[in-house]
């Protein structure tokens, strides 16, 4: 995946830029998750790939299946895309240009693993203390996975914060066993 993100980022941050200059990011970003759906379906993708077939016929692909609710931009951006052959690429710039516009907007996705449901308030309690840390807006998707044990495990971006029972049994394993 990391030759789509590397061929991705430059068309990504190039939409990005020109959705942002244009103050149509919330616009940019639904049509791109459309277009990235539809370059997800097997039948689409079957034909991207398919040699034979022209960039303006790939291009009118999407505006056939998405009909008016791609805007002039956005069929531009389709063509350069198919005239690349990079339309396959679909898919990851719209999940980039989604992480650069949560950049921008100084958001920040946070995945929180808990063994047991947590109440409201502690959601709460959690999130203020997280959103103090990381001093931006949080966008919370809570888990549960039992094999935590309790505790709780918290991911955003690179940073891991490790408060659960399992993660702790496992330092003092570790802790342990390179005591010998």
């Amino acid at each position: 995946m990391a030759e789509f993100s590397t061929l991705a980022r430059p068309y990504a941050r190039a939409a990005f830029d020109f959705a942002r200059d244009a103050g149509d990011l919330a616009g940019w970003s639904e049509r791109l998750r459309l277009t990235a759906a539809v370059a997800r379906t097997d039948t689409v993708a079957r034909v991207l790939k398919h040699p034979s077939r022209s960039a303006e016929q790939q291009a009118g692909l999407f505006r056939e299946v998405c009909g008016d609710r791609l805007n002039a931009a956005v069929e531009n951006f389709i063509k350069l895309l198919a005239s690349n052959r990079r339309l396959p690429l679909l898919p990851e710039i719209s999940s980039l240009f989604e992480q650069f516009k949560i950049e921008l907007e100084k958001r920040v996705e946070v995945t929180v693993l808990t063994a047991f449901e947590m109440d409201d308030s502690t959601r709460e309690t959690l999130a203020q203390a997280v959103t103090g840390k990381l001093k931006r807006e949080l966008i919370v998707d809570t888990q549960t996975d039992a094999d935590l044990l309790g505790g709780v495990l918290i991911r955003a971006g690179d940073l891991v914060i490790d408060g659960s029972v399992r993660g702790r049994l496992r330092k003092l394993s570790a802790a342990m066993n390179s005591q010998d």
